[in-house]
C-alpha cells in the first residue's frame, strides 16, 4: 500500500493561515483598529486613483481621456469612497486602537460588536466597489440628488444607484454599532480617577462624534430606503411628475450630510489637541473651552443643514435663519484655533513630523473655514454654488483639515501601535510634497469657481481661461500621490528595520504612554493614579508616584490569553462577526437584483438572513458563556 509522508508541524511552528485565522477571529481592539486603518488606507489609495483620473481628464480643454459616463462614475465613487470608506474608518481605526488605552481600559466595552463593525465596513466597501465588476458604478454623485438618482442615475435605468443605496446602509450599520461601543466604553470603562473633566481631548472628540453618528445616520437611512422604494417598487417620494418632492431628499440628505462634516473633522481636532501639548511641552491651553466647543459644534451641526440649499428657493427668512446658525458655528471653531495657538505660544517646540502636520493643519483648516463663512452668506453662495469654489472649500476642510491631522496622528501613535519609529527624513519629505501638492491642487479651484468654472463638469471649452490652472491642479494631484507613496514606503521600511520606539518616545502625557509599545493583549499591568489631565506626565515629573490596578473589564479581547494576568478576563476569539457580516451582504446582493431575477434574489435574501440569525444566535451563546 502506498503511503504519503506528511510533514508534521513542529512545536512553535506557525503557518500563515494560523496567523490569518487569528486576525479574522480577533476581538482585540488593537488588532481591529489596525485592520480598520490598513483597509481604509487601501480605500484611500483607491479613491485617490479615481481623483487622479478625474484630474487627468480636466488637465486640458476638450479632453476625451474619459467618457462623460465614466467621469460621472469616477466623481461619484471618489466622493463616496473618501467620505465613507477612507476618512471615517481612518478616524474609527485610530479611535479603536487609542481610546481604550487613553481611558485605561482593557478593551472596548463590546469586543465582538467591535469586530462586527469592522467586518460590516469591509464588506460594505467590497459591495460598493463590486459594482465595477458585476454591474454599473453609482453615477449620480455622492449626494445622490433625487430625482436624478431615483430615475436611474445618468444612464438609463441600471442598478448603479442601488449599489450606492444598499452599500451606504451596510456602512451605516457599521458606523452606528461602532458609535454605541465608543459611548459605552467612555462612560463605563474609564480608569478610577478619570472624571469627565480629566478625559483626553481626543476622547472628548470621539465621544461627540459617536453621538453625531447615532443622531444623523437615521436620516440618510430613511432617505435611502425611500429612494430604493422609488427605484424598485413604484413609489414616488422624490418624483415630482407623480406628486413627489425632490426637496424632501435634499432635507433628509443634508440633515445627515452636514453633521457628517463634523463626524469627519472633530476627531482631527482631538488629534491636534493631543499633539500640541506634547510637542510644545506645555499643558493644553483652555482645556475646558476646547472640550465644550466640541459639544457646541456637535449641537450646532444639526442646525445648519439647509445652508447647502440656499439656491433652491427656500425664501429670505429661511435663508437668513440658516445663514445665522452657520455663522455661529464659527465661534466654537475659532475658540479651538486660538487655544491651539496659545498652546504653541511660548512653548519649547519639538519640531518633529507630527508637529509639522499639526501646524499645517491650522493654516489649511483656517482657509477652509473662512471660505465656509463666505458660503454661509446667501448672496455669495448664489454666485458660487455648483462651481469649483465649493470644491476648493471642502477639500481645504477635509483634506487640509482631516487628512493632515490623521497623518499627524499616524506619526504620533505609530510607535505605540508597532513599537518602531517612522523615518523622520521620509516623513518630512512626505509632508512638504503633500503640503505643496495640496495647495497647488485646491487653491486654484477658488479662482476657477469665481470666474465661472462649474463643478461636476466632464470637460470645458478652450479659451475660457480654465486651462492653465487646471493643468497646475493636475500636477499638484500627482505630487499628493507621490507623497502618499512615500508614506507607504516609510511604513514598510519601519516594519522591517525601523528604530525601536520604546514605551514613551515623545515624552507623552496620557495613559497610552504608560504601557509597552506595542501594548500587551490586556493593555495594562498597572495604571498611574489619575489626579490630573496628564497622569503620565505626573508619574514622570509630578507627585503621582502610585499605581493602581486597571479596571477589570469583563469585555476585554485578546487572541493570546496565555500571556495575560489571571485577574483580567479576556474573551476568546469569535468567527461569528464575519459570518454575520457575510450573511447581511449576501442579503443585500439579493435585494440588488430583485427586480430582474426574482427567484435567485429571493433565495439569496432568505439564505443571507438565515446566516444572520445563526450568527446572532452564536454571538449570544458566546456572550452567555463568557
Amino acid at each position: 500500500m502506498a503511503t504519503t509522508a506528511v510533514p508534521i508541524p513542529q512545536v512553535g511552528e506557525r503557518r500563515w493561515w494560523h496567523t490569518a485565522w487569528e486576525w479574522i477571529t480577533t476581538v482585540d481592539h488593537k488588532r481591529i483598529g489596525i485592520m480598520y486603518i490598513v483597509t481604509a488606507i487601501a480605500f484611500f489609495v483607491w479613491g485617490g486613483i479615481d481623483a487622479l483620473l478625474i484630474r487627468i481628464q480636466l488637465a486640458q480643454a476638450e479632453n476625451t481621456f474619459l467618457s462623460p459616463q465614466v467621469y460621472n462614475e469616477l466623481f461619484t465613487m471618489h466622493g463616496t469612497t473618501m467620505v465613507f470608506l477612507a476618512i471615517m474608518p481612518l478616524n474609527a481605526g485610530l479611535g479603536n486602537f487609542i481610546i481604550p488605552l487613553m481611558v485605561g481600559a482593557n478593551d472596548m466595552a463590546y469586543p465582538r460588536l467591535n469586530a462586527l463593525g469592522f467586518w460590516l465596513f469591509l464588506f460594505g466597501g467590497i459591495f460598493l466597489n463590486s459594482s465595477y465588476l458585476i454591474g454599473h458604478p453609482p453615477d449620480a454623485g455622492w449626494f445622490a440628488y433625487a430625482p436624478l438618482s431615483a430615475n436611474g442615475g445618468v444612464m438609463p435605468k441600471t442598478n448603479a444607484m442601488d449599489f450606492w443605496v444598499l452599500g451606504i446602509n451596510i456602512l451605516g450599520v457599521s458606523s452606528i454599532l461602532g458609535s454605541i461601543n465608543f459611548i459605552v466604553t467612555v462612560f463605563n470603562l474609564r480608569a478610577p480617577g478619570m472624571k469627565f473633566n480629566r478625559m483626553p481631548l481626543f476622547v472628548w472628540a470621539q465621544l461627540v462624534v459617536a453621538f453625531l453618528v447615532i443622531f444623523s445616520f437615521p436620516s440618510i437611512t430613511v432617505a435611502s430606503v425611500l429612494l430604493y422604494f422609488d427605484r424598485n417598487f413604484g413609489t414616488a417620494f422624490f418624483l415630482p411628475e407623480r406628486g413627489g418632492d425632490p426637496m424632501l431628499w435634499q432635507h433628509l440628505f443634508w440633515f445627515f450630510g452636514h453633521p457628517e462634516v463634523y463626524i469627519l473633522i472633530l476627531p482631527a481636532f482631538g488629534i491636534i489637541s493631543e499633539i500640541f501639548p506634547v510637542f510644545s511641552r506645555k499643558p493644553i491651553f483652555g482645556y475646558a473651552f476646547i472640550a465644550y466647543s466640541s459639544v457646541a459644534i456637535g449641537f450646532l451641526g444639526f442646525t445648519v443643514w439647509a445652508h447647502h440649499m440656499f439656491s433652491v428657493g427656500m425664501g429670505p427668512w429661511a435663508n437668513a435663519a440658516f445663514s445665522a446658525t452657520s455663522l455661529m458655528i464659527s465661534i466654537p471653531t475659532g475658540v479651538k484655533i486660538f487655544n491651539w495657538l496659545a498652546t504653541l505660544w511660548g512653548g519649547s517646540l519639538n519640531f518633529k513630523t507630527p508637529l509639522y502636520y499639526g501646524v499645517a493643519f491650522i493654516f489649511l483648516f483656517v482657509i477652509g473655514g473662512i471660505t465656509g463663512v463666505m458660503l454661509a452668506l446667501p448672496p455669495l453662495d448664489y454666485q458660487t454654488t455648483d462651481t469649483y469654489f465649493v470644491v476648493g472649500h471642502f477639500h481645504y476642510v477635509l483634506f487640509g483639515g482631516a487628512i493632515f491631522a490623521i497623518f499627524a496622528g499616524f506619526y504620533y501613535w505609530w510607535p505605540k501601535m508597532f513599537g518602531r519609529m517612522l523615518s523622520e527624513r521620509l516623513g518630512i519629505w512626505q509632508f512638504w510634497l503633500m503640503f505643496i501638492g495640496m495647495n497647488l491642487t485646491f487653491m486654484p479651484m477658488h479662482y476657477l469657481g469665481m470666474i465661472g468654472m462649474p463643478r461636476r463638469t466632464w470637460t470645458y471649452d478652450s479659451g475660457l481661461g480654465f486651462e492653465f490652472w487646471n493643468l497646475m491642479e493636475t500636477i499638484g494631484a500627482l505630487m499628493i500621490a507621490l507623497s502618499v507613496s512615500i508614506f507607504i514606503l516609510n511604513a514598510i521600511l519601519s516594519r522591517r528595520n525601523g528604530e525601536i520606539a520604546g514605551n514613551d518616545p515623545w515624552d507623552g502625557h496620557t495613559l497610552e504612554w504608560a504601557t509597552t509599545s506595542p501594548p500587551p493583549p490586556h493593555n495594562f499591568d498597572s495604571l498611574p493614579v489619575i489626579r490630573t489631565r496628564r497622569p503620565v506626565w505626573d508619574l514622570k515629573y509630578g507627585e503621582a508616584q502610585h499605581f493602581t490596578k486597571p479596571r477589570d473589564a469583563k469585555a476585554a479581547g485578546s487572541t493570546d490569553e496565555e500571556h495575560t494576568p489571571p485577574s483580567i478576563h479576556l474573551p476568546p476569539p469569535s468567527f461569528y462577526p464575519i459570518v454575520l457580516a457575510f450573511g447581511l451582504t449576501m442579503a443585500a446582493y439579493g435585494l440588488l437584483y430583485s427586480s430582474v431575477a426574482f427567484g435567485p434574489s429571493l433565495t439569496a435574501i432568505i439564505v443571507g438572513i438565515s446566516i444572520v440569525f445563526v450568527a446572532i444566535a452564536g454571538l449570544a451563546s458566546e456572550a452567555a458563556r463568557d
